[in-house]
């Protein structure tokens, strides 16, 4: 799949920037991913991922680490972070702005070391693409956590984007599938991506596929719109 997202964030970090990602979903809505708030400070992060960084402790890795803004963060701190992305162009840009770890692949074929924190911003548990991928991937988190460690994630119930009847009531569509389900395309000067699987979890959801993997699931805090933090540990 072309690396639209990584020339995107190449463009913006060299001072080539003209244009956003344009994004099209499932969900027949078009939207744009404005490249400056893929590379905001600490200051400008919202109130969850904030919480989340102030939680990291020991090593940490950093998994769909973007441009960094996470990553730079702790390691300005004194952390030993690694930044891990599928984006040729995302980890390129890590590099340039002075993360000395990084690695470039896909978060599922990772594997031969330990963390005590494994990160997972900006939804990143959408990285697990559908519900039923959702153990095999909560398997692979366990096997890069130390005894003790910790996932920290975020991730968004989209309910709110359904209509709803009378009663309050959701009309989902029947069609088998969760409602988390989105699937993407992406834009960029004018190349488009291949389409991909992205998933959005309500806390339940994935407070249940946790119990089931033998991962307790705490919920650390809500923010203002249907969005939460989470913290997952070794049971």
């Amino acid at each position: 799949m072309a690396d639209i997202f990584g020339k995107a964030l190449l463009d913006y970090h060299f001072g080539n920037y003209s244009e956003d990602i344009k994004t099209y979903s499932s969900l027949d809505e078009e939207d744009y991913i404005p490249l400056p708030y893929l590379f905001r400070d600490f200051d400008k992060m919202p109130m969850l991922e904030q919480k989340a960084l102030a939680l990291a402790q020991g090593t940490v890795l950093d998994i769909g680490c973007g441009a960094g803004n996470h990553a730079v963060y702790l390691q300005s701190k004194g952390y030993e972070v690694t930044g891990l992305d599928a984006s040729e162009g995302a980890i390129k840009v890590c590099q340039s702005r002075g993360l000395e770890s990084t690695v470039h692949t896909n978060f599922l074929d990772f594997s031969g070391k330990q963390f005590d924190t494994l990160l997972l911003l900006m939804n990143g548990i959408g990285l697990a693409g559908k519900l039923n991928n959702l153990s095999t991937f909560l398997t692979h988190l366990k096997s890069l956590l130390r005894p003790n460690g910790q996932i920290l994630l975020d991730s968004s119930d989209i309910i709110y984007m359904f209509d709803q009847d009378d009663d309050g009531g959701y009309w989902i569509p029947d069609n088998g599938n969760y409602y988390g389900e989105v699937t993407f395309t992406m834009e960029y000067k004018k190349e488009k991506s291949s389409s991909f699987p992205w998933l959005y979890l309500d806390f339940n959801t994935l407070q249940n596929a946790c119990f089931a993997n033998n991962l307790k699931c705490e919920l650390v805090s809500e923010g203002n719109h249907y969005d939460y933090l989470a913290k997952l540990l070794l049971q």
